[in-house]
């Protein structure tokens, strides 16, 4: 089976220097034939989508409403489960390893059940959010049994996939 890399970060509008870095990791997803598992809305998740799709790739969107449409347009599996924010278990369930990208609550909410999941997390460097609260608090590499990795973009699935 593909290895299923999980990509989750912000869902809100990005900022040009985070949307490359969220297409860069999607695509370089596609290149090395894994399959992107995202939560299959907008921001980090639609970019790293668009990323991924431009080099052939496969993606899956784990949705958190019934409603079709909900996917972005370049999700090619889309889950629609009806359980709001709990589709964040499946996410992390579902994923190999976690790569994040920026992000705020919800995108805590999925590294603390990769987590629980005994999923390695990989925290893309200087893409804000999520990983600068993870920096900035000293965690590092299997701090209370937790896989917290940091690595750049151009690394980042490199990384992910010595871990699994």
């Amino acid at each position: 089976m593909k290895p299923r890399i999980g990509v989750i970060g912000s869902g809100e509008k990005l900022p040009p220097g985070i949307q490359a870095i969220a297409e860069k990791v999607g695509g370089d997803i596609a290149k090395k034939e894994c399959i992107l598992v995202c939560g299959g809305k907008g921001g980090v998740m639609e970019a790293a989508c668009r990323g991924a799709k431009s080099k052939g790739g496969v993606t899956v969107g784990i949705l958190p409403s019934l409603e079709a449409g909900e996917a972005n347009e370049h999700v090619d599996v889309a889950v629609n489960t009806g359980i709001g924010l709990a589709r964040n278990a499946l996410i992390a369930a579902t994923s190999d390893v976690i790569i994040a990208i920026d992000g705020g609550v919800g995108t805590l909410s999925e590294i603390a059940l990769a987590f629980n999941y005994g999923k390695k997390v990989v925290f893309v460097s200087n893409s804000g959010g999520i990983e600068e609260m993870f920096r900035d608090k000293g965690f590092e590499s299997e701090v209370r049994g937790m896989g917290v990795h940091y690595s750049d973009a151009e690394n980042a699935v490199e990384m992910a996939l010595s871990l699994i």
